[in-house]
């Protein structure tokens, strides 16, 4: 072959890439709005049973801290009135251990069973 015929040739291959692209684009497109839902809100919407807790064994509140319960951790968090963490507790074993905003123990509450 010519080196002319293989440039056009390979001009109109990079053409039709050129136009094609933009075609597949919006295919692609369609299929988004069809999308399936993710495993997070498949897990919010999910008609297994919720994880359940009890807390009442967690004596300690921090004053004018919100509560924050996490049965699936068996913890709950503590969060200040403007929304920055302030600790959490947590069971382990025989015991509840309460940590401060750094994550260091601040206090341990023993259980007696």
């Amino acid at each position: 072959m010519k080196p002319s015929t293989l440039r056009h040739l390979a001009l109109a291959t990079l053409g039709m890439g050129v136009v094609m692209t933009p075609v597949l684009a919006l295919a692609q497109d369609d299929d988004d709005s069809k999308k399936k839902p993710d495993m997070h809100q498949l897990a919010r919407s999910s008609a297994l049973p919720k994880a359940e807790a009890d807390f009442s064994m967690f004596k300690y509140r921090p004053p004018g801290d919100k509560v924050i319960e996490q049965p699936d951790a068996n913890r709950i968090l503590f969060k200040r009135p403007d929304g920055t963490p302030d600790g959490y507790a947590q069971r382990r074993g025989d015991a509840v251990i309460y940590y401060d905003r750094y994550g260091k123990v601040s206090h341990v509450q023993p259980l007696g069973n």
